[in-house]
């Protein structure tokens, strides 16, 4: 509702700006930092099942398994090019599904 708002005094007032139907609504579909993020919880999370239920809950455990992901993550550079690479391709599905989700 405050976005509509939003719109409609910015444009009352001759302010131009991109709207709904150029700039896609705030997706994470766009945002490749999330799914960074996500590929990162994804697999200390996995690491952090296969523990013991005793280390499971440790904090120094979760340090330990987040450096050695982003570790590994360092290496891997292909996962970010093809992440950053996609970008376009992202931008036309979010945009062809009239701003909802997509399979990205």
């Amino acid at each position: 509702m405050r976005a509509n708002k939003t719109q409609h005094l910015l444009q009352d007032n001759d302010v131009k700006f991109w709207g709904n139907d150029i700039w896609p609504g705030n997706s994470p579909d766009l945002n490749v930092a999330e799914c960074i993020g996500s590929i990162i919880k994804d697999e200390v999370e996995t690491k952090m099942l296969s523990e013991t239920e005793y280390n499971r809950y440790h904090e120094d455990t979760l340090k330990i398994h987040i450096e050695i992901v982003l570790t590994s993550m360092e290496e891997d550079t292909e996962s970010f090019e093809t992440l950053l690479c996609s970008y376009p391709s992202r931008l036309r599905a979010v945009k062809n599904a009239n701003d909802r989700h997509t399979d990205y």
